[in-house]
C-alpha cells in the first residue's frame, strides 16, 4: 500500500514505517529474536485465556456470567502486559490477521509474516497445553464445545474488524503508547457484546481446540472462526486506509 506524497500531507511507505512503532518493533532486532518474541507472547496470551477460564469455572461453578467476567478481565490484563512486554521487540502482533494486515499496508514484510504466523500458532498451542497442565488436566484434551452458527461467525467478523481498527487507529494517529490498553479494553468489551466472546485471532482459535474447558472450541468449529476472522481482516483493510490515509502530525514527536 502506497502513502506517497500528493500535496495533501501524505508520506511514503518508508517514511511512514520509520515514523512509528509498528510492524516489527522499534528495537529493530534480528528476525530470530522477533519470531521468538511472537511465540512467547502468544504463549502467555493463551496461557492467560485458558488458565483464567479454568480458574473461573473453579471459583464460580454455578455462574456463567461471572465466569465470563473473570475470563475477560484476566485476558485483558494479560494482553496489556504482553503487548508492553514485546511491542518494541516484534510489534506484538500475537495474531496472524494483525501480521497479514500490517504486510498488506506495507509496515511489515511478507517474509516476516511467513515466520510470525507459525510462531504464533505454535505459541498458542503451547500456552493452552501448559494451562491444562497447571490445573492438572491432561496436556491435550480436544474440546467438545461446538461454536458453529451464523451469529458466532458474524461476531468474529465484527470483533476482528474492531480490533484492527483500534490498533491502526491508535498507531496512525500518533498514539502508539496507548495500544496495549486500547486493545485490552476492546477485547474485554467484545467478550460481552459478541456472541462468540471475541476470539478475533486465528492462532487462538487453533490453540483453544486443545482444551475441553471454559475457553475451548471444538476442532470442527475452528475453520468457521478462522474464515470469519480473515473476512474481518479483509473488511478492515479498506476502512483503515479510508479513515487513516496519512500519518498524523503527532506521530514521531515522543
Amino acid at each position: 500500500m502506497d502513502f506517497r506524497g500528493d500535496g495533501g500531507g501524505r508520506v511514503s511507505t518508508s517514511a511512514f514505517r520509520d515514523a512509528i512503532e509498528l510492524g516489527t518493533g522499534s528495537l529493530r532486532v534480528d528476525r530470530v529474536r522477533r519470531v521468538l518474541a511472537e511465540a512467547v507472547g502468544t504463549f502467555f496470551l493463551l496461557l492467560a485465556v485458558v488458565g483464567s477460564g479454568i480458574m473461573a469455572q473453579t471459583l464460580s461453578p454455578h455462574d456463567v456470567g461471572l465466569q465470563l467476567l473473570e475470563n475477560a478481565a484476566a485476558t485483558a490484563g494479560a494482553l496489556v502486559g504482553v503487548i508492553l512486554m514485546f511491542g518494541a521487540v516484534s510489534g506484538a502482533h500475537f495474531n496472524p490477521v494483525v501480521s497479514a494486515v500490517d504486510a498488506v499496508l506495507g509496515t511489515t514484510q511478507w517474509l516476516d509474516v511467513a515466520f510470525y504466523v507459525p510462531a504464533q500458532i505454535a505459541g498458542a498451542c503451547a500456552g493452552v497445553m501448559v494451562a491444562n497442565v497447571l490445573y492438572s488436566h491432561p496436556v491435550v484434551t480436544l474440546s467438545h464445545h461446538v461454536r458453529s452458527s451464523w451469529a458466532l461467525w458474524l461476531s468474529e467478523v465484527v470483533a476482528t474488524v474492531g480490533l484492527l481498527l483500534v490498533i491502526n487507529g491508535c498507531v496512525r494517529s500518533g498514539k502508539s503508547n496507548v495500544v496495549p490498553f486500547a486493545v485490552g479494553a476492546w477485547i474485554a468489551g467484545a467478550y460481552f457484546f459478541t456472541s462468540s466472546t471475541s476470539f478475533a485471532n486465528p492462532a487462538a482459535a487453533i490453540g483453544r481446540c486443545l482444551t475441553n474447558s471454559f475457553a475451548g472450541i471444538a476442532p470442527s468449529s475452528v475453520a468457521g472462526f478462522v474464515v470469519s476472522e480473515i473476512v474481518g481482516a479483509a473488511i478492515a483493510i479498506p476502512l483503515i486506509v479510508l479513515f487513516y490515509p496519512s500519518v498524523s502530525s503527532e506521530v514521531g514527536r515522543e
